[in-house]
């Protein structure tokens, strides 16, 4: 009997209604019914990934912070130090910038191993102060993300897969961004949904028709049960 194969899936600009901002609701019961595992692997802040999880209904697994957190569903591991994020932080505000969530900053507010940086915000400066703390900076389309170089989605969801034994080579991945693209390299098939930036497209086994959840959606219809 043929099954459907382990997803490895972004959130933003993957999971997202066409329009952008927002889970796409028709996502869910394709998730919440799919017979495999799914890795929710993301540049957002730890507790998002476990939250979306949590409410569709399936297994925490969960590459969080572009790599920096990844939570196997029995073990928590933390691959960067937030400290030097920190600092950046600090200097870049010290230089008269501003990380541009507002005072509350929900978005780095539960981070733990990285900032986001709101696209508004000048990225000069960013990068300058972040390189001197031997940090990079990256573009993914929703934030300016500022995150030690080593760790990224790719390596996080081999630790998944050790935990959870899940053969790579039978994963099938869906992303949007230049930070999907060590996913890309990681897994066995690759799709780059039509709004994703040019670094993931070149990356992808395939670039789709369709934008964001559409795309995603287009995906699971193909793969589901050994499909095409």
């Amino acid at each position: 009997m043929t099954v459907d194969p382990p997803l490895v899936l972004d959130i933003d600009g993957t999971l997202t209604r066409p329009q952008g901002w927002g889970i796409d609701p028709r996502v869910f019961d394709p998730l919440r019914e799919w017979d495999a595992p799914v890795v929710v692997a993301t540049g957002k802040a730890f507790p998002y990934p476990v939250a979306l999880c949590h409410f569709i209904g399936i297994p925490e697994l969960v590459v969080a912070e572009n790599g920096g957190v990844v939570y196997t569903g029995d073990d928590v591991f933390f691959t960067a130090d937030r400290e030097a994020a920190r600092a950046v932080t600090e200097e870049y505000r010290a230089a008269g910038y501003d990380l541009g969530w507002g005072p509350e900053d929900t978005v780095n507010r539960w981070r733990e191993t990285e900032i986001a940086v709101n696209l508004e915000q000048p990225i000069d400066p960013l990068r300058e102060i972040a390189a001197s703390h031997g940090l990079e900076v990256i573009d993914t389309g929703y934030a300016y993300h500022v995150k030690d170089a080593a760790p990224n989605k790719g390596e996080g969801i081999e630790t998944i897969a050790d935990h959870v034994d899940v053969n790579l080579g039978d994963c099938v991945a869906v992303g949007d961004s230049i930070n999907d693209v060590s996913t890309f390299e990681a897994v066995g098939r690759s799709f780059a949904v039509a709004n994703a930036d040019e670094a993931a497209k070149a990356a992808a086994d395939e670039v789709l028709e369709e934008i964001h959840a559409d795309g995603t959606l287009a995906v699971l219809e193909r793969v589901r049960n050994g499909g095409a």
